[in-house]
């Protein structure tokens, strides 16, 4: 959809548009507020000025929408959709490593013990390793650290859905 399209749109359309990015409701409804935009990168812009403000509790309500990384998002919403093309983005060369998926569902089982929530990661352009290697990593963090891990790969993945809309 083009830029002046999504101007264009009623408020209710508008919001259909904005909210698989991040089920974010004040959120969703700011970027809405804030047409018309003169361009794509303008609307990207709005986005992440609004998200800076986001809690952990608009983080937690957004996660629900979000699958285990490395597992088959289940449903046939637009989250799901979204969520099946972002991790058929992984970059792995090769044959799937049968270790490292393991290694990745290990990962989770302990990511989830230890925080209450799914490991959240922008999966697209990043290899299995990668996504492992920071799984591993975050596990380490105390949890104020990691909820501004969490909001940060929200926020990447909000923007990079919200730019495929508006594209």
């Amino acid at each position: 959809m083009r830029i002046e399209e999504f101007n264009a749109l009623g408020a209710a359309e508008a919001r259909a548009v904005v909210a698989p990015a991040a089920r974010v409701g004040w959120w969703v409804d700011a970027v809405v507020a804030g047409r018309p935009y003169g361009s794509r990168e303008a609307v990207l812009d709005a986005a992440a000025a609004e998200a800076v403000l986001w809690t952990s509790t608009d983080v937690a309500a957004a996660l629900a929408h979000h699958p285990r990384i490395g597992e088959k998002p289940a449903g046939g919403g637009v989250e799901a959709e979204l969520s099946r093309r972002e991790q058929a983005a992984i970059v792995d060369r090769g044959p799937r490593d049968p270790g490292l998926e393991e290694a990745i569902a290990h990962g989770n089982r302990a990511y989830e013990a230890r925080f209450e929530r799914v490991f959240l990661i922008r999966a697209a352009g990043r290899s299995r390793k990668e996504i492992l290697d920071e799984l591993v990593r975050r596990l380490d963090n105390d949890p104020e650290t990691e909820t501004a891990e969490v909001a940060d790969q929200l926020l990447q993945i909000a923007l990079l859905r919200l730019e495929e809309a508006l594209t």
